[in-house]
């Protein structure tokens, strides 16, 4: 995850990881800002239970420190009950947290009302994508992890002529170094034409 205007999520998220006090932490943005990513990274810091739209469980378990809610915004009404039963079952606990996501502030979610005024009980951040110039670093640290030297013509060229989010960015960066290998050529302008 490339930090960017997003430092202040990540303070958070780290704190809350850590044991801190926030109870509710609701992160929105669009796709490839990062939400599920950084959920994740939550997830793996500390006692955890994830949450999608379908498969996993929803119900509280006192061993669970984080429930971490991912696509909120996607639930159906039987999963948007048994999340109010649980944000209400967190609330009512003192050791466990809730953090979700979404595609929208919770007041423009199209759920319950009660589970909408639930998601904004406590911090509520939109993950701010990156720069032109942030992306520009991150695709450069990116390539140089994998041993490729980028021109600034190429990454410009992969800016302004591929799709913007920069998870698709990374996989075209890769893409162009498996051919680039096969094709036992640089990493040219005429290459990523090709």
């Amino acid at each position: 995850f490339v930090v960017g205007r997003n430092a202040e999520v990540i303070a958070a998220l780290r704190t809350l990881a850590a044991g801190g006090p926030e109870r509710f932490v609701y992160l929105w943005g669009g796709d490839g800002s990062g939400r599920t990513h950084l959920l994740q990274a939550v997830a793996a810091s500390a006692s955890s239970r994830w949450i999608d739209g379908a498969s996993s469980p929803l119900e509280f378990d006192p061993a669970v420190r984080l429930y971490l809610a991912d696509d909120v915004d996607r639930y159906d009404p039987m999963r948007q009950q048994q999340l109010f039963v649980l944000q209400n079952e967190v609330r009512a606990s003192r050791n466990s947290a809730l953090v979700a996501s979404g595609s929208s502030p919770p007041a423009q979610l199209v759920l319950r009302e009660d589970v909408r005024t639930r998601l904004a009980w406590g911090l509520v951040y939109q993950l701010h994508g990156l720069s032109d110039a942030e992306k520009e670093d991150a695709l450069r640290a990116h390539a140089a992890s994998r041993g490729i030297d980028l021109s600034a013509e190429v990454l410009g060229y992969l800016l302004t002529h591929m799709p913007r989010n920069l998870s698709t960015q990374v996989a075209i960066l890769d893409a162009l170094d498996a051919y680039a290998l096969a094709a036992k050529r640089a990493i040219t302008v005429p290459l990523v034409r090709e």
